[in-house]
């Protein structure tokens, strides 16, 4: 269970050092079936955009050397390769790694290293960037996992990640269906390898396409469909719908923050010059390690918790 009095910290006796070993299997699984190769380019680049629309690429030094913390099926190491001189894909799944392996094939700049956050063969201070998107609300210690990143990182270096937020950006009704949902999330975790993609597939279909598509007309009858649960898939792919309800209901380990929590375990961490994304998903952040240049290098330079 989470621990109420340490933000980020999760107990459990199926951990090994700061990795939860049945989520770790899980993943390997789920990128094992859903290998992203039957996303559209348009959506790729779509999906791509929301995380990395707040990433200083301008500030990255020539031929930039960082990491994808989690990289899983390498879907967005595909993006970030050809902007940089040398990526480390990192996962802790060997079944995943050897997803990206074959997506990234013929990326001579990507290097893989099946590892967790706490015995990376990186030395400390020693990348120019990283990044960490839906990984690390997996991992037992967010708080202590995302401080293993950052200590990875030359002063003055940017750290993008994405935690799931705590709906403290909606109203109670929307987190109560969060809650009767994190229920059924319990259940299905549970299930068997063979029957868990059966019943996360079906409730992509009967939830998540319905109240997307729900969205979808919603907006182009000229409604606003912001509060409407799962309007960010309203322009998504069925594929899209079952990779993320595969993620949603069948991951063991999930843990949330709201924004306040995230900005304070990313100070904590030794980041400042945070800034949030206002766009979906909920949150993605970005800081600098301390002890770089001054925030006015990094354009909007906006205050922790922005």
């Amino acid at each position: 269970m989470a621990d109420p009095g340490i933000p980020g910290h999760f107990n459990s006796e199926r951990t090994m050092a700061n990795l939860h070993q049945e989520t770790v299997a899980s993943f390997g699984d789920e990128w094992a079936r859903f290998d992203q190769k039957a996303l559209g380019a348009g959506e790729w680049a779509a999906i791509f955009d929301t995380y990395f629309g707040i990433f200083p690429w301008h500030d990255l030094p020539g031929d930039a050397e960082g990491f994808d913390m989690g990289c899983g099926s390498g879907r967005w190491a595909r993006g970030v390769a050809p902007m940089v001189g040398r990526l480390h894909c990192i996962d802790p799944s060997a079944q995943a790694l050897g997803v990206a392996r074959c997506n990234l094939a013929g990326v001579d700049n990507a290097v893989f290293h099946q590892a967790g956050v706490d015995d990376v063969p990186l030395a400390p201070e020693s990348q120019d960037f990283g990044y960490s998107l839906g990984v690390l609300h997996h991992i037992p210690d967010t708080a202590a996992a995302l401080a293993a990143c950052t200590a990875l990182l030359k002063p003055g270096a940017p750290f993008l990640v994405y935690l799931y937020y705590r709906f403290d950006n909606r109203p109670a009704w929307f987190r109560g269906l969060w809650q009767a949902s994190e229920t059924l999330r319990g259940l299905v975790s549970r299930l068997p390898g063979r029957l868990k993609p059966v019943v996360t597939d079906a409730v992509a279909a009967t939830v998540y396409w319905p109240l997307a598509r729900g969205a979808l007309l919603a907006e182009r009858c000229g409604f606003d469909p912001a509060s409407l649960p799962l309007s960010y898939y309203r322009d998504r792919s069925f594929y899209t719908m079952r990779t993320d309800s595969r993620d949603r209901f069948g991951t063991p380990l999930e843990q949330r923050f709201n924004k306040a929590e995230i900005a304070a375990m990313m100070q904590g961490a030794g980041l400042e010059h945070i800034r949030f994304s206002d766009r979906e998903p909920f949150w993605v952040a970005c800081g600098t390690k301390i002890g770089g240049r001054d925030a006015a290098v990094l354009g909007a330079g906006g205050e922790a918790g922005r």
